[in-house]
This record gives C-alpha cells, structure tokens and sequence, in this order.
C-alpha cells in the first residue's frame, strides 16, 4: 500500500496506526518501491478484508492510496560469485515483483508450499479435487473420517492459496469444507515476472511473479478484467500483459468514435476518405499525450476472481 501523493505518507501513517489499534490481524511492515515510492506491506485475512480495510482508509481518513497485487516472498539461488559477493548471500528472498532477477542471473527459483488439511462431506470430493489440481497441488492423502465426510491433505504452492482459494473452495462446497494449512518449506519451480502494460506503459501496481504455466492464462484474465474496469477514452487504450520484451495477451479498450461522415449525403469517396484520415490522425496524436488513469477500485476488481469465466 502505497500514498498517492507523497506528501500525504505522514497522514496515511497515522491513519493506518489507528485502523490497526481495533484490528490486531492486519501486519504492517515498511516498504519501499523505486516507482512508488515509501509505502508499507500489509497482511490481511483476505480479499474481503483488504477490501473492508481500504474503504475504512478511505470513509473515515479520507485517504487515498495506490493497492498493489498481493504477493508472496519467493527465493533465488544465484548462479554468479560476482552476485553472491554483491549481495552477500547465495539465496536471496524476493519480496517486491520489482527486485526479481532475471534469469540469466539464476541458478533457481524456490517459491513457499504449504501442506493443506481439506475437510469435505464426500458429495464434493470431484469439485474440490479439480480447484485443487488447477492450482499446482499435490495430493498427499485422502482418508475417509466417516461414512459421509473426506479428508484430503494437499501440498499446494503459497502463491496460489493467498488470493481467493479459500473463497472458491467455500463456495464449491457450499460453504461446508473447511481449510487449514501448514508452512511446507520452499519448492523450485520455474517462475517469471510479468508486467501490465497501457499503452506501452508500465503499470507498477499490477507487476506480478507468476508460474511459467500458468503465465498466459493469468495474464489473460487479468487483460480482461482491467478492460471492464477501465473507462473508455477518446483514443483507444491497448491493455498488455508482457514477459520480457514477449507479449502473453492483449485487449483493447475502443475509442469513443464521433461519426465524420454524418453530413456526407452520397458525394465523392475521397471525400469521405479524407474526413475519416483526419480523424485516425487525430486519434493516433491524442494517444501520445494522452494519460491512462486507472481507477482506484479497478485494481481490487482485477484481483477478484469472476465466477462466471
């Protein structure tokens, strides 16, 4: 969590030292971003939560503040002495999307696992079975505790339980399987940052470390999300999710579109060819200058998972 302005970090502090006296579950910890400057990293208890927390911010405080994509710390094993001897460690931990290596600078990535406990009456045994395989878990057991209700134990990657696999397992169960978890350790796995791009600019907010996999379809959806979230322009907006210089997924925002041709009744062609010209070079000189500002309840909506893709 970041202030939108500077100038407000000593106001936003305060704020978030009160919030935080009537609500013991939220950590805070310093942060700092080289594009967004001072802000704090926060722990909630979920989406809900993040979101209860923020409109409190923002009702009683009148704060305004930038929310970046939740993350996890992740770990990488350096490949070079020169590296190890300039950050004085062989494994690093990863805690802001912004420090990650590249890979030519890394023998390995480790991310965290955790061993999850699901208990479920047997009905829902296929559903929760699936969510869990689309997640990158591991089935470890499966014990029947009774003639009606299951107990699976999974080992599942931390960076795909943090978000909303709890919210999705309630609701696949109809809010009868319950969920406990245990830190696991760290796993390789082969992970790569990908960045939100609009119009060709970076979008820091939204700067994530995502399975190599699972890449594109993360990218994707998140593409479609901020193109319902974004409010049309008078130019058209190009939402990009990139990995490198390597484009994932695309989706357009169309321009708002003045009919030229409305006063044209019949006439010659390069008339109307001429009117529709101007225009696109219009559009094209608007694009330039023009500033994408992305709503702040955009980036808790892109976040969300929608139940209905």
């Amino acid at each position: 969590m970041y202030p939108v302005d500077q100038s407000e970090y000593n106001n936003l502090k305060s704020a978030i030292e009160k919030l935080t006296l009537n609500d013991s579950s939220v950590t805070v910890h310093r942060d700092n971003s080289l594009a967004l400057g001072a802000g704090w990293r926060l722990g909630f208890l979920g989406l809900l939560h993040m979101e209860v927390f923020n409109q409190r911010l923002e009702q009683e405080y009148n704060a305004s503040v930038i929310l970046t994509t939740p993350t996890v710390p992740y770990k990488a094993v350096l490949s070079s002495a020169k590296l190890i001897k300039e950050y004085r460690e062989k494994e690093i931990t990863i805690i802001n999307p912004a420090q990650f290596p590249e890979k030519s600078k890394v023998s390995e990535y480790l991310e965290p696992v955790v061993l999850g406990t699901i208990i479920t009456p047997d009905e829902y045994i296929g559903k929760i079975m699936m969510l869990c395989q689309a997640r990158r878990a591991v089935q470890k057991n499966m014990v029947f505790i009774d003639q009606n209700r299951v107990m699976l134990k999974y080992l599942l990657p931390l960076n795909e339980i943090v978000v909303d696999f709890y919210d999705s397992l309630k609701s696949l169960s109809s809010g009868y399987a319950s969920f406990d978890y245990e830190d696991a350790g760290y796993q390789t796995a082969e992970l790569v940052k990908m960045d939100i791009l609009l119009n060709g600019n970076f979008v820091e907010e939204l700067v994530t470390i995502v399975h190599k996999d699972k890449a594109h379809t993360v990218g994707k959806a998140i593409c479609e999300r901020l193109k319902d979230s974004l409010p049309r322009q008078l130019f058209e907006i190009a939402i990009q999710a990139a990995i490198g210089s390597r484009i994932i997924a695309r989706e357009t925002v169309k321009a708002y579109r003045k009919n030229v041709l409305a006063k044209c009744y019949g006439g010659d062609i390069t008339r109307k060819m001429k009117l529709l010209k101007r225009q696109a070079e219009g559009k094209k000189k608007l694009r330039k200058v023009g500033n994408i500002e992305v709503p702040k309840d955009a980036f808790i909506k892109v976040l969300k998972t929608q139940t209905d893709k």
